[in-house]
């Protein structure tokens, strides 16, 4: 198989889908992998390293694109690249289809088979290929947040930890799936005052058993959030649901009753948002907005900030399922792994997650492996 890899397009977005190792995998196998100029520089990683390693490096987006079996890459394609996209392809990225009906009717006009990182799952129902990005992510909220709170960054002028006879300020975190945990250790680790909400009584005991006497934990729901975000100098939105639009949680009449400088994180951003208020994604160029007085920030490429640590652990997840789709094949690839199937995304011009399909009220086809 023919694997590409381009340099990625989006704002401010540093990380490579496959380190020089992953790519030496790749030859030892026999396939042939293509890496455009530059596109591991981001991440400490030079073109003669990917050279090294048995890559062939091209010029230009276009000659990965034009030759490449299966595109693997961090981000999903974007405008300039949906011409580049041919039938019979496979994409395999982060695609975060539900909020995006542009990028799904590309996929879907190109007829190209979009394997989506984050749709990626095993019968434990855990998320492998987000995990480690979902780490990250959770673990860099807090520390976002700490700095917006700043005066200089439009905050109220807190520190989160507080001093010896000052108050810590208090972070508030809908969610304790990985984001959360994440969000929940360092903001404890900090010294601030956290409190956590979920819908799983199981994942808020593990969450104290982990943090115990460090956090507060509450059941998630209209009441307990409303009451929550009142008081909250920093909001983490970290819900998920798999290949889903996030829902809304937070309504804008619950952050008009935020604090004049709070802020909000919202990580649930690539799957829409949590807050009423993130109506739109930020980046991390111009990484927040003001709205009712609160710091919206909405990057949805969070982990891009950390681009070294980021994809050295994306790459650990996602090279075996790579290397297993150029092995074998896409179909007889999914057909092994129900994991893997379960990423499928588009395919044949088609729908193939349900999520998806119900979110942009299109007609859910699930594939048939023939």
């Amino acid at each position: 198989m023919i694997i590409g890899i381009p340099k990625e397009i989006k704002a401010q977005e540093n990380r490579v889908a496959a380190i020089p190792p992953s790519v030496a995998l790749f030859t030892a196998a026999g396939h042939t992998v293509l890496v455009q100029r530059g596109a591991g520089e981001g991440s400490g990683f030079s073109d003669g390293e990917y050279l090294s390693a048995g890559a062939r490096v091209v010029d230009t987006a276009a000659e990965v694109y034009a030759s490449a079996d299966m595109i693997y890459k961090v981000k999903e394609p974007l405008e300039p690249e949906y011409g580049l996209l041919r039938e019979g392809q496979i994409v395999f990225a982060y695609l975060h289809l539900a909020p995006d009906p542009a990028q799904t009717k590309a996929l879907m006009d190109a007829k190209v088979s979009g394997v989506a990182f984050e749709t990626v799952q095993l019968a434990n129902g855990s998320l492998p290929l987000l995990a480690p990005m979902s780490e990250v992510a959770g673990r860099l909220a807090p520390q976002i947040g700490a700095s917006l709170l700043q005066k200089i960054n439009n905050g109220s002028g807190i520190l989160l930890g507080g001093v010896p006879g000052v108050a810590p300020g208090h972070v508030v975190i809908v969610g304790a799936g990985t984001v959360g945990t994440g969000a929940a250790r360092i903001a404890a680790g900090l010294g601030a005052r956290v409190t956590v909400l979920d819908v799983s009584v199981e994942r808020l005991a593990r969450i104290e058993e982990l943090l115990a006497g460090q956090v507060e934990t509450l059941m998630s729901n209209s009441q307990n959030i409303a009451a929550s975000v009142t008081h909250a100098d920093l909001l983490v939105g970290a819900v998920l649901v798999a290949g889903a639009k996030a829902p809304v949680l937070v309504t804008e009449e619950m952050v008009k009753t935020m604090r004049q400088g709070s802020v909000i994180v919202d990580i649930a951003i690539d799957q829409g948002g949590i807050a009423e208020t993130i109506d739109h994604a930020t980046s991390h160029q111009d990484p927040y907005y003001i709205r009712h007085g609160v710091v919206h920030y909405s990057v949805p490429n969070i982990p891009g900030a950390v681009p070294r640590t980021s994809t050295l652990a994306l790459s650990n997840a996602t090279t075996p399922y790579a290397l297993k789709i150029a092995d074998k094949g896409l179909e007889q690839a999914m057909r092994e792994d129900p994991a893997l199937f379960k990423g499928l995304n588009t395919y044949k011009g088609r729908i193939a997650c349900a999520a998806v399909a119900a979110a942009q009220d299109l007609a859910y086809e699930p594939a048939a492996l023939t």
